[in-house]
């Protein structure tokens, strides 16, 4: 959400809303949630096994139209737009963050969504992102894998053919048994790959 906020604001001059705006979001940084799992990794066993932790700062909760209001104030000579007839989402919750503060110590988060917002616009100018560029594929998750299944590079099931493989499509870790990398039979389908392998592929593009 943030991300696309940020480049409308960056692109169009609008922080475009297409709800009221008063739903709640909890919003966290890939690298507090990346810090998390190291934090998570290194704790003592009996502390946290089995147990649930939401990962993030409980203040980072945020009403959309106040996400919104911070971009435009980052960007600056911006305006918030609500699309006409635009009502209430219905994805409205709010995250307790503060077990995961409380019982792991090694976690403390860095980010805030302002910080966030500020790096994006950085990156983004540095970058010179465009329109057309940010409307396309490359940058819409939806759109990319529309555009590997019509080359035939990924089946119905979002697993890449052999099209795909040829054309050096990520691959899933190869399971192993007994310390031997497990064997795939020849003109059987790839593995599937974790979804997230996309967009690192299209990031590196």
């Amino acid at each position: 959400m943030v991300n696309d906020l940020v480049a409308h604001a960056l692109l169009t001059g609008e922080v475009p809303l297409r709800s009221d705006g008063t739903a709640c979001r909890p919003l966290v940084h890939a690298q507090d949630i990346a810090a998390a799992f190291l934090a998570l990794l290194t704790a003592p066993r009996e502390r946290v096994h089995g147990r649930a932790y939401n990962v993030g700062v409980s203040t980072e909760n945020y009403r959309i139209r106040e996400v919104a209001e911070m971009v435009a104030e980052v960007v600056g000579g911006v305006r918030v737009t609500v699309a006409g007839g635009a009502g209430p989402d219905a994805r409205d919750y709010r995250v307790d963050c503060d077990r995961i503060v409380a019982e792991v110590p090694a976690f403390r988060p860095r980010w805030t969504v302002r910080r966030g917002i500020e790096e994006l616009v950085e990156a983004y100018r540095r970058h010179g992102l465009t329109i057309e560029a940010f409307r396309g594929e490359r940058h819409q998750r939806l759109r990319r894998i529309q555009a590997l299944r019509a080359a035939g590079r990924l089946d119905p099931t979002l697993r890449w053919t052999d099209v795909g493989a040829a054309a050096g499509a990520p691959t899933a870790p190869t399971a192993r048994t007994g310390g031997s990398p497990a064997a795939r039979t020849p003109g059987s389908p790839p593995a599937a790959p974790d979804p997230r392998l996309l967009d690192r592929r299209r990031a590196h593009r």
